[in-house]
């Protein structure tokens, strides 16, 4: 059984290179020159995805040594926890890798040999390999490899994988299902450490006689670069990278009512023929000689499954582990099952007991390296106990369900499944980007990493605020009592994931703890901007702020705000910041770097309301049409009957212009407010309305003639704000909901100073209005109004902007209506 052996064609590409089977057996050789003669067991390598990574993986299984590949990512911490554990005799590592080595060697207990790749070449090009090298026999018994499991759980175990191990996947995917030929390329592109991409990347392609290409990094140009050029057959990877894929091609297929409605002829059909043909071009795209796309390292979402079938490409779902080296059941080729991780293997055995997955053939690892407790705990009388919960079809087709490790069991006894519940938050809430579920505390809780372009998008200023009612709120009402959530957290970077995206759980208390600290740092950065753009942020949030403070979820910047930053920046800075550059720099010390790097110039300016409500814009007046008026009284007619309605202080009404700032109790408010007016008030007062609930012709004819000023408040508010200026200037009035939006509670919400803003500059009074009995009336989540419910408007006395700030009147206005609220 020889791993290694000379096909007479080319065995690697990487960039330039073309390497030959003849070739890569040479330099394996050379390799194993460098530490034949010292008495080695064990073979560390520490380096990113390269060539030299292949030859010194294979030059230690042709010195009878055992490989051990450690993560590049891996702190020194980390790094120096495997060495001192197995104690591999030497090391090949990259020059990067070996300053990263410094630290960790000084504090392990044994000395280690390293060889630094960029270092060996001029000693190796003075080797003469043999003209035709051979590679030995392996004894299938040996332990051919000790792979570090990625911890999702604590502290790595190290896996010992046998040469029998590897031969039973090769096996299966070689000679009882024929996926790995001799013609296929092979795309290499995850980490090598893994054992996932080892053996499906390297190990089983060169045992074949397969080409393997390295893609020059995970970029997606790189990728589909690679793809193209050397026409790839096979192209492995996790469910990340296929999701990412997926979403690119969606979005453009979506953005097509052709390509829309062909995708789903394509779905309907389930013609591989079809798909092909019809999304040609995507398959142009990846090279278009793709065959088969595998698929492991944790769950694959179904919707990412479906929609690569209805393309047209056969993707390999597969279900293992580091210790089943680390197949235990794949899809077979053209034979995919939505929501299943494939069939078992041909030569494993699978049981399920007390629902969890176990499986029994020569796959299954040798054991946990100096563990014996641990290795007796999950292998019993031969059998593997995954951790893993699931069951298996009729044929044969293996479906996980969740970890019994992650397995939550609540105070009650009940057993709770968190991949359960964190995969309906996120089909049901695109503002998620990652969600993760756990119980600390006796309390079941959630930590959210926001979606924040959509976030963006759809005008989400009260981050907490969205997550706590308009998803935590909502998911609660429709979860059984054992399934709410009664405690989230969101955080302002991703959750902790293992190499292959797997959440690392234990890690989610620590996170969170994290989050809710305001432990000032050490030591800030001394940049002239950071110093200006902090002051400024202070300034304007009332928050302190330091270098991590993300400008939503830290100190709170809401539209008004953002535009006060982009007109502070242009004037400060010279520098037009886009809002995409502001998501990419979310925190404060990114964009002072940000600024730092682009700005045209450094002068010190403040916001100039007044200037930017004197810029001219473009506005014409909706009229107000005899509709209008006729559907005010019947609506007047309609609602009096239905409500139980009072108004008082209509003489508060009498000097245009002004600015009515009612509370917002409702859906019901706007037409509380209208119905009070008389005609002539009627027509001489326009309310606003977001442009995106106002996009179809017939909403904006009625807006034209319903005095309905359109704003895009979210993404153009100082156009918007500019807007509103303008209708004051002529004499008209506005009404403004200061709070922003409804009351959840019936509380009256905090003001946002819009209003103040405006009256302040132009000089206009405010009219605070009073509602009460809306929110008895129709209350968040109620569809149909109570009957004859009492609510009552009072206008009151005009408020004047004299000698006041934004600040000082948006809180005189906000103690006015909580004070006749009797809050």
């Amino acid at each position: 059984m020889k791993f290694l052996q000379d096909h007479q064609k080319t065995a690697v590409i990487f960039g330039e290179q073309r390497v030959s089977y003849t070739q890569l057996l040479q330099e394996v050789t050379k390799y194993a020159s460098v530490f034949q003669t010292q008495r080695c067991k064990k073979v560390a390598i520490y380096s990113e995805n390269r060539l030299e990574w292949v030859y010194a993986f294979y030059a230690a299984w042709k010195n009878y040594c055992i490989a051990v590949p450690i993560d590049f990512m891996a702190t020194p911490e980390e790094v120096a926890y495997i060495l001192e554990d197995c104690q591999p005799e030497v090391i090949f590592c990259s020059r990067e890798k070996a300053r990263d080595l410094e630290s960790t060697f000084s504090s392990l207990s044994y000395t280690i040999q390293c060889f630094v790749f960029e270092d060996l070449q001029q000693s190796l090009e003075a080797i003469q390999a043999p003209e035709h090298p051979d590679f030995p026999e392996a004894n299938k018994d040996d332990t051919a490899m000790i792979i570090y499991t990625s911890g999702t759980t604590g502290s790595p175990k190290g896996v010992m994988i046998s040469f029998d191990n590897i031969l039973a996947n090769a096996e299966s995917v070689a000679e009882d299902v024929k996926i790995y030929t001799p013609e296929q390329r092979v795309l290499v592109l995850l980490p090598l450490h893994h054992v996932y991409p080892l053996m499906g990347t390297i190990i089983i392609p060169l045992y074949i006689g397969e080409t393997c290409v390295f893609s020059p990094s995970m970029k997606s140009e790189d990728i589909i670069g690679t793809l193209q050029k050397h026409e790839i057959t096979l192209f492995i990877g996790v469910p990340r990278l296929f999701t990412a894929i997926r979403k690119g091609i969606k979005e453009k297929i979506d953005k097509s009512f052709v390509a829309r409605h062909l995708f789903k002829l394509a779905e309907f059909l389930d013609s591989p023929k079809f798909s092909k043909l019809v999304f040609k071009k995507v398959h142009e795209r990846f090279g278009g000689k793709m065959q088969f796309m595998p698929c492991g390292g944790a769950a694959l979402d179904n919707e990412v499954a479906r929609d690569f079938k209805t393309l047209g490409f056969d993707l390999l779902n597969g279900y293992g582990m580091t210790e089943s080296t680390p197949m235990i059941s794949f899809t077979r080729p053209g034979k995919l099952k939505i929501g299943a991780s494939g069939q078992i293997l041909p030569k494993n055995e699978v049981r399920i007991v007390d629902g969890e997955i176990t499986a029994k053939g020569r796959n299954i690892m040798q054991g946990y390296y100096n563990r014996p407790d641990e290795t007796a705990q999950v292998i019993r009388d031969g059998w593997l106990y995954t951790g893993d919960l699931g069951y298996v079809d009729e044929e044969n087709y293996v479906f996980v369900t969740g970890r019994k490790k992650d397995i939550i069991v609540l105070p009650s006894g009940k057993n709770i499944n968190p991949e359960e519940i964190e995969a309906k938050l996120l089909q049901n809430f695109d503002t998620i980007s990652e969600v993760g579920v756990f119980m600390h505390e006796n309390v079941l809780q959630a930590v959210i990493y926001p979606n924040f372009h959509k976030i963006n998008e759809q005008g989400i200023h009260h981050i907490e605020e969205h997550f706590r009612w308009d998803v935590f709120d909502s998911y609660n009402h429709s979860a059984s009592p054992a399934k709410k959530i009664m405690k989230f957290t969101v955080v302002k970077e991703e959750l902790p994931k293992t190499r292959l995206g797997k959440i690392r759980r234990f890690q989610l208390p620590e996170l969170t703890a994290k989050a809710l600290r305001t432990t000032p740092p050490e030591q800030e950065p001394d940049s002239p901007e950071y110093q200006n753009i902090k002051e400024y942020l202070q300034a304007q949030t009332a928050h302190a702020v330091y270098p991590d403070s993300h400008l939503e979820l830290d100190l709170g910047l809401d539209s008004l705000d953002k535009v006060s930053l982009h007109t502070y920046l242009q004037g400060t800075f010279g520098l037009d910041i886009s809002d995409d550059e502001i998501l990419r720099h979310p925190t404060v010390e990114q964009l002072a770097g940000y600024v730092q790097e682009k700005k045209t110039k450094f002068e010190a300016e403040g916001i100039n309301w007044h200037r930017i409500l004197q810029e001219p814009v473009s506005l014409s007046l909706p009229t107000s049409s005899p509709i209008h008026g006729m559907g005010n009284n019947v609506l007047k007619f309609l609602m009096r009957r239905y409500f139980r309605l009072s108004v008082g202080g209509y003489e508060h009404l009498q000097n245009s212009p002004f600015i009515l700032t009612p509370n917002h109790q409702s859906y019901l408010d706007a037409l509380i407010i209208t119905q009070c007016f008389e005609s002539k008030l009627l027509r001489e007062t326009y309310f606003y309305a977001e442009e995106r609930h106002f996009r179809k012709s017939w909403q904006r004819l009625f807006a034209d003639h319903h005095n309905v000023i359109i704003v895009d408040i979210n993404r153009e508010l100082k156009r918007s704000l500019q807007k509103m200026a303008e209708v004051l200037r002529k004499n008209k009035n506005m009404v403004l909901f200061p709070e922003g939006a409804r009351t959840r509670d019936g509380k009256l919400a905090q003001f946002k100073k819009t209003f103040a803003i405006l009256s302040c500059e132009l000089n206009i009074p405010i009219v605070p209005a009073v509602i009460q009995g809306a929110y008895q009336a129709m209350p968040k989540g109620k569809t149909i109004p109570v009957f004859k419910q009492q609510i009552s408007v009072q206008f009151l006395p005009p408020i004047f902007p004299e000698n006041l700030s934004y600040e000082e009147l948006t809180e005189k206005v906000y103690q006015t209506i909580k004070q006749q609220l009797g809050e």
